[in-house]
């Protein structure tokens, strides 16, 4: 009898350890792949070894479309994640999709005091609703910079980097003609040429503030000082002050940049870690706000990048670990995790400051990208700048590039190939209007 009841007790024992060891898993799929991907990885790694309750398993899908597209076909079944990377042009879609689980709920359901005031408007209003509660939490993020070739420049006795579309073309007037073969390089970009360039002039890219009043709304870039920056960039094409760079014609424009071969790179600061580690000691070079021509007063850039959704039909135990980590991601210590992996710019003034008082931004690597940071609160955030709320934009971007690379071989005016990206995108925007007839945006 002593012998049976020791038996039970023993097992009893292991039973209640083995629960109480039994961590609550959850999955996260992303977007990233290559040394983005792996950094993402990095910080799951580092959220399960930060605690023993919570377990993610992050999972890379490629791409953010393919991201996107892999969680839909999930949810038929059921096999969804409980956090996916959104882009952050993908805000409406997920918005009214009914399935999101909003960021400032799930904190707030949890008991997570997160001070959501301290996230740069230049970021967060892409991600809120029309009260300014966040839906999703902001994460690899970032802004457009213009690149260049400090040495390139004091050939041509220049120190500084221009502030002004009108400045930048004398630049590469000068430099073409110092013998520079490339004072450019150029690849039509939506999110450079038209969405950033867009902000930075407070100019529309579509009623009713680019989206964010309504999904009746109907694009007009075609009409805007955008459609005079594209004829300006195709006159310069013209003229060999740019050169189109393409990975398809051999050097992308980073690539080329990076390899001194171009003067000039406009991208990401995310690139910014990797034109380090390509360009290494083969030349100076810096990074500087986007140009703006003259007369123009400038506006704060927004965010480019992604940010991270909550899924409905999940555990609430599930939950609290998404929460865990949102919380996790939102310390100041991972920011500058974040920040030193890869080329991302913390998204709170908390995590930018904690930085700044550690002098990260001080010596290189790291130096010229708080001006990333300078971009994006450039001004206060108006309601045309605080960034773009039109459903199915992805597709959008692909009619926008489709038709610029028209106008690259000759088939189209600028002005018409903006014409026929300015039909084609709002009939996408009416297909969109119907599959959520009846709706409105949160």
């Amino acid at each position: 009898m002593q012998k049976t009841l020791i038996a039970s007790t023993f097992a009893l024992l292991a039973l209640t350890t083995s629960a109480m060891a039994e961590k609550v898993k959850f999955e996260y799929w992303y977007g990233l792949t290559g040394q983005l991907g792996d950094q993402v990885q990095a910080t799951c790694d580092r959220f399960n070894a930060s605690q023993d309750k919570y377990e993610i398993s992050c999972v890379s899908q490629g791409d953010y479309a393919t991201a996107l597209q892999n969680t839909i076909a999930a949810f038929r079944a059921k096999k969804h994640p409980t956090i996916v990377q959104g882009v952050e042009v993908s805000a409406p879609d997920l918005m009214l999709s009914g399935q999101v689980y909003p960021a400032y709920k799930l904190m707030e359901d949890h008991g997570f005091d997160i001070n959501w005031d301290s996230y740069f408007p230049g970021i967060a209003n892409y991600y809120a609703d029309s009260q300014g509660r966040l839906w999703s939490m902001p994460f690899n993020s970032s802004t457009a910079m213009m690149y260049w070739n400090v040495d390139a420049y004091k050939s041509i006795g220049r120190d500084e980097a221009p502030k002004t579309w009108e400045e930048y073309e004398q630049v590469l007037r000068e430099l073409k003609e110092a013998g520079n073969a490339c004072p450019a390089g150029y690849a039509p970009s939506s999110w450079v040429d038209l969405e950033q360039f867009s902000m930075v002039h407070g100019e529309p890219i579509a009623t009713k503030n680019n989206g964010y009043d309504g999904l009746d709304a109907e694009i007009v870039f075609n009409t805007t000082l955008h459609a005079k920056h594209m004829k300006d960039i195709k006159r310069w094409i013209d003229e060999g002050l740019l050169l189109i760079k393409t990975r398809e014609t051999g050097l992308s424009t980073r690539d080329a940049f990076a390899a001194g071969e171009c003067a000039h790179y406009f991208g990401s600061i995310a690139s910014h870690q990797a034109v380090t580690e390509q360009v290494g000691e083969g030349f100076l070079w810096d990074v500087a706000m986007l140009p703006v021509y003259e007369g123009t007063e400038r506006k704060n850039s927004v965010v480019g990048g992604a940010s991270l959704w909550t899924l409905s039909g999940k555990t609430d135990e599930q939950y609290r670990g998404a929460a865990e980590y949102f919380q996790f991601l939102a310390k100041p210590e991972s920011a500058e995790f974040w920040s030193t992996v890869t080329g991302y710019i913390p998204v709170t003034d908390e995590g930018f400051d904690y930085l700044v008082k550690k002098g990260f931004y001080d010596e290189r690597p790291y130096k010229g990208r708080e001006k990333a940071i300078e971009s994006l609160t450039y001004s206060p955030v108006t309601p045309l700048t605080r960034g773009i709320r039109l459903g199915n934009f992805v597709q959008i971007r692909a009619e926008w590039t489709s038709q610029m690379q028209a106008v690259l071989s000759g088939q189209k005016t600028p002005q018409e190939a903006l014409d026929d990206a300015a039909k084609r995108s709002n009939t996408i925007l009416r297909k969109f209007e119907r599959t959520y007839n009846g709706k409105t945006l949160p």
